[in-house]
């Protein structure tokens, strides 16, 4: 097994299954585009990529005829789930969970079109490796995780094992320094699990990752960390507790991030828990300034 690490002096935040997004509305579902900045088709240029599946969006017809057809199945797919969370099923919080929106944030390049890649030639999107494209990808053998550090944004390629996932090779395809990304931005049209990513040249990707929310929290800005050693005691004592009592069965040194809203987050990896499906995991805990844990019912956005 190789498992990627940082450099000495570099704190490792995030590790997430990624992939170049896939199109949701009816007009391009299943559907992703490569473009340049005239919304031409670029995928033909990209440098080393093999050829993959050419894309037609659906007429206005044919998407009416899918969306009408599709009706019988969300009522039959309600009625499924209504049956699981009478079982007792726990059908939120999980990984897959639903946090999408049926409104579109930008329609032409989510319902008219989908660009995953928007770049003029020489720009950094261009350099995107081809192993993130489902369309190019065997999903069933191979995957790609974004792991996000201190310092850069680094793109692995490992292969699957659907019966051993905690089997892992590491294959750096691509990395940039932070400085590089210039936005950030989720997109939750339908799934509630995209990001786009701009970069400084203006070139931008839009990316799907299982694990949006911890990804989005260590890169949409530079953390503020806060070294152990000068931690208040009352901080330092919230800290040990929450390693005596994070139940796993090892946990990484944790990293301790100031908010903007002054309360504090203590994060640490789960080494052990490490998947080449879902990527890395995590226990953390929010705390205020004098140490004194966040009651649920006091967390407000800016602690996310």
């Amino acid at each position: 097994m190789h498992i990627w690490q940082p450099e000495p002096g570099e704190t490792l935040l995030a590790r997430a299954n990624v992939t170049f997004a896939t199109g949701a509305a009816t007009r391009v579902k299943g559907m992703r585009w490569f473009r340049d900045i005239e919304r031409n088709d670029i995928q033909g240029e990209l440098p080393g990529w093999p050829e993959g599946p050419v894309y037609t969006p659906r007429s206005t017809g044919t998407s009416l005829a899918r969306k009408t057809g599709k009706g019988g199945l969300m009522a039959l797919g309600g009625a499924v789930m209504a049956v699981l969370s009478s079982a007792g099923g726990n059908l939120s919080g999980s990984a897959f969970s639903d946090s999408g929106s049926d409104a579109p944030d930008d329609p032409a390049d989510e319902v008219e079109d989908f660009p995953v890649m928007w770049a003029a030639p020489g720009t950094l999107a261009r350099t995107l490796p081809w192993q993130l494209d489902p369309g190019r990808s065997d999903d069933e053998r191979y995957r790609t995780h974004a792991i996000v550090t201190d310092q850069r944004l680094v793109v692995v390629g490992l292969p699957f094992h659907k019966k051993d996932l905690a089997r892992i090779a590491d294959e750096v395809l691509w990395e940039t320094p932070r400085s590089a990304i210039s936005a950030v931005e989720p997109r939750d049209f339908k799934h509630g699990r995209d990001v786009r990513l701009t970069f400084t040249d203006g070139s931008w990707c839009r990316l799907r990752l299982l694990s949006r929310d911890r990804f989005l929290r260590q890169l949409i800005r530079i953390p503020d960390l806060i070294p152990l050693d000068s931690l208040t005691q009352g901080q330092r004592d919230a800290v040990d507790d929450f390693l005596a009592t994070a139940r796993a069965a090892d946990l990484s040194d944790p990293f301790v991030t100031r908010l903007p809203c002054g309360r504090f987050r203590v994060e640490s990896l789960v080494p052990s828990e490490l998947s080449s499906f879902f990527g890395a995991n995590s226990r953390d805990l929010l705390m205020n300034a004098d140490g004194s844990e966040v009651e649920p019912a006091d967390v407000h956005p800016d602690d996310f």
